[in-house]
C-alpha cells in the first residue's frame, strides 16, 4: 500500500526581522500562508529507509543521504522506536532554496506521512519539527499562522486570504540566505501588525544582490488584477495575489518562458 502526502509551498505574507534570540538565531515576526500546490511525497512499505527523488528540480537536491526528508524519517523512527522501514519518493516540483519552504515542507510532509503509516503519536512529529528547521513547525501545520521567535512559535490566524488566486515566480536564480542576513545589519524597523501594511525586511537586500528579483516584482505589480505583491522568505521567489482566477491565469500565460511559475491558490 502506498501513502501520498502533499508538501505545500510556503509564502511569507510579511516578514519582519526584529533582532537576535539568545541562541543566536534571528528573531522574526511573520505571517505564513500555504498554497494548494507544492512538492509531493509518497511512501510504501520497506525493510529499509530509503529516499528517491524525481521531478524537474530533483537534480538540484544533492545526495539523498543529506536530504531533510530522510533526516526527519530517521529521527521519527528512532524517537518513536519504530522497527519498520519506508521507501520514500519525493517529486520535486518547487525550486530548491527559493524562499517557499521546499525542504522544510518536504520534511514536514515526511513527518505527517510516516506518523500515519507507522501509526505513531503525532506528538513525536511536533517535537521533532523545530529541531529540523525554523520553518518546519509551520509547514507541519500548513495553515495560515503568525510565527514569532525564529518563526517556530506559532499562532493560527485568519488573514483573510484563503482561496485567493496566487501566482509564484522564480527567475531561476539562487540567493544566499546567510549573506542576506549578514548584509541586513541590526536595525529593527518595527513590529508586524497588519501584514498588508507590513514588509519583507529581506526583500530590498535581495533586490540589491540580485536585481532580477526586482524585475520580477515590478513585472508582477503591473499585471491586471493584482491585489498584493511581495517576495517570500529570503527569495528569490516572488508572488502576487489576484482578484480573480481569470486575472491570475492571464498573468501566468504572460510570464517570460525563462522564469519558473506556479499558478495556484492559498489554502
Amino acid at each position: 500500500m502506498e501513502f501520498v502526502e502533499p508538501a505545500p509551498a510556503k509564502l511569507n505574507l510579511a516578514l519582519h526581522v526584529r533582532g537576535k534570540l539568545p541562541d543566536g538565531r534571528h528573531a522574526i515576526e511573520t505571517i505564513f500562508a500555504f498554497c494548494t500546490d507544492g512538492d509531493k511525497l509518497a511512501v510504501s512499505s520497506s525493510d529499509d529507509l530509503t529516499l528517491e527523488a524525481k521531478g524537474p528540480f530533483a537534480g538540484n537536491l544533492g545526495p539523498a543521504e543529506d536530504n531533510l526528508v530522510l533526516r526527519a524519517a530517521r529521527m521519527l523512527r528512532q524517537r518513536a522506536e519504530v522497527e519498520a522501514g519506508a521507501a520514500l519518493t519525493l517529486t520535486k516540483l518547487l525550486p530548491v532554496a527559493s524562499g517557499v519552504g521546499g525542504g522544510s515542507a518536504d520534511a514536514a510532509a515526511a513527518l505527517r506521512l510516516l506518523t500515519r503509516m507507522w501509526n505513531v503519536d503525532p506528538a513525536f512529529a511536533q517535537a521533532i519539527a523545530p529541531e529540523l528547521g525554523s520553518d518546519v513547525p509551520a509547514c507541519l501545520l500548513s495553515m495560515t499562522a503568525r510565527g514569532e521567535g525564529a518563526g517556530d512559535v506559532l499562532q493560527l490566524v485568519d488573514a483573510g486570504v484563503s482561496g485567493s488566486p496566487a501566482l509564484l515566480i522564480n527567475p531561476r536564480v539562487e540567493v544566499s540566505t546567510r549573506e542576506i542576513f549578514e548584509r541586513r545589519g541590526g536595525r529593527d524597523k518595527g513590529p508586524l501588525d497588519d501584514w498588508r501594511a507590513g514588509r519583507n525586511d529581506l526583500e530590498p537586500i535581495a533586490v540589491e544582490m540580485v536585481p532580477l528579483i526586482g524585475a520580477v516584482l515590478t513585472w508582477l505589480s503591473i499585471q491586471s488584477g493584482t491585489t498584493f505583491v511581495r517576495m517570500s522568505g529570503s527569495g528569490a521567489t516572488c508572488f502576487a495575489l489576484f482578484e480573480s482566477e481569470e486575472a491570475r491565469d492571464a498573468a501566468a500565460d504572460a510570464v517570460p518562458r525563462e522564469w519558473w511559475k506556479l499558478a495556484t491558490f492559498l489554502r
